[in-house]
């Protein structure tokens, strides 16, 4: 049975999706007019659909397993789960309103919101039981306030210098944190969707992680890896040079200069790291 994958055809999400799942072993289009493409190698069908649409044809079953904003699955209210984070297309929502006029949560209640995600805000508003008027409005809301259709927006806040623009301050505690998720179809997953989730999987570890080699002293050797002890634990061979070892590790790339300079001090020589393009674990 093959795999029907939505895509992200457009928006800050499009390109990123598109290189994990190249980094996963699949075809992409190269055309972005192409709205379907079928890699029959690989048993999979991806359709490029508008972001904001997919948690719906994923939820309802027409297609099996889709990547999107965590924000767009949450305001469609589909019956579609979040299988996996993806680590791209982080953003953070928001209420705002005229710098200076609000502080918290509270003021709030009565108020006129305007925002293009309104299942989101519905929520977060109800499970504090805050009541209010929530407006949908597509594309930019900063003018909504200006134009009087609203009392306050809540939004995506990045660096914040549109809204400065605009004369307006966030206030109160995030509303959301979302970022580009898998998302499948709730109850029991497609058939297939295993091994894929499993690719992208170990594209993300790949990402995340690098591979070092290093020479090393036997004498050093146990000190070497309690500092470096890898997942499963180092691969140690032996080197032409008496009473030198060979070591092959897998570290979190996330400080791993850190531990180069550390093994240095212990001895350590001929380090290297090299970059991991996929994995299973």
């Amino acid at each position: 049975m093959t795999l029907r994958i939505a895509v992200p055809n457009k928006g800050s999400l499009s390109q990123s999706a598109s290189e994990i799942l190249r980094e996963s072993g699949y075809r992409q289009r190269s055309d972005s007019k192409e709205l379907a493409l079928s890699d029959t190698e690989n048993d999979v069908e991806f359709f490029y659909l508008r972001p904001r649409d997919i948690a719906l044809y994923v939820g309802e079953g027409t297609l099996d397993a889709g990547i999107t904003g965590r924000d767009l699955l949450l305001d469609s209210g589909a019956k579609a789960t979040e299988a996996m984070q993806l680590g791209f297309g982080r953003s953070r929502f928001h209420f705002a309103g005229p710098a200076g006029r609000y502080e918290t949560l509270e003021e709030l209640a009565g108020l006129r919101i305007a925002t293009s995600y309104v299942g989101v805000v519905e929520d977060f508003l109800f499970r504090r039981g805050i009541q209010a008027s929530v407006t949908r409005l597509d594309g930019a809301v900063e003018t909504s306030i200006q134009l009087g259709v609203a009392d306050v927006i809540a939004d995506v806040v990045e660096t914040g210098s549109t809204l400065k623009a605009a004369g307006l301050a966030t206030f109160g505690e995030v509303i959301l944190d979302s970022e580009a998720v898998l998302i499948t179809r709730e109850g029991e997953r497609p058939e297939g969707f295993e091994i894929f989730h499993r690719r992208i999987e170990g594209v993300m570890v790949a990402r995340s992680y690098v591979m070092m080699d290093y020479d090393i002293e036997e004498s050093n050797l146990e000190r070497a890896t309690d500092l470096v002890p890898g997942r499963e634990g180092p691969t140690i061979s032996p080197l032409g040079k008496a009473g030198w070892v060979a070591v092959r590790v897998m570290v979190p790339r996330s400080g791993s200069q850190r531990l180069m300079d550390e093994l240095w001090s212990l001895g350590a020589r001929a380090i290297l790291l090299t970059d991991i393009h996929a994995c299973r674990l």
